[in-house]
């Protein structure tokens, strides 16, 4: 066996972003999560990020977060094997919110906690979590 015989695993980069910071420009998808509640709004976790389980549970477990988890998973699955089908190597997904402090990096930590449980090759970042 060569090296030429091991299938390269299929890459998927999953980042947060804020939208006021400017939308990125080469993704295969971008979602925008802004519909979710925001925990901005919130005294308390104002100051906090999605990274804090305060702010996901805030954002995950409301109705809409939930539903919205619920039909995103299939969804991801669905686009993983159909890029891998048609021969590509890697998906690069986008999800934003107003400032990719909250909403985004709570999303992309869930996604990334699930997509890790199967068979690419995952990486994870938050592009604007440390401005402002």
């Amino acid at each position: 066996m060569t090296t030429a015989d091991i299938e390269e695993p299929f890459k998927v980069n999953v980042f947060s972003f804020g939208f006021k910071y400017g939308s990125p420009e080469d993704v295969t998808i971008m979602l925008d999560v802004r519909f979710l509640p925001n925990p901005y709004w919130e005294e308390g976790m104002r100051h906090l990020t999605g990274l804090e389980s305060a702010v996901a549970d805030y954002v995950l477990k409301s109705t809409s977060g939930k539903e919205f988890m619920e039909r995103l998973i299939p969804l991801f699955t669905f686009l993983v094997e159909q890029n891998k089908a048609v021969g590509k190597s890697e998906m690069r997904i986008g999800v934003g919110c107003t400032g990719g402090h909250h909403r985004s990096v709570a999303v992309v930590e869930k996604l990334s906690s699930l997509l890790d449980d199967t068979s690419v090759s995952l990486t994870t970042y938050h592009r604007d979590l440390g401005k402002e």
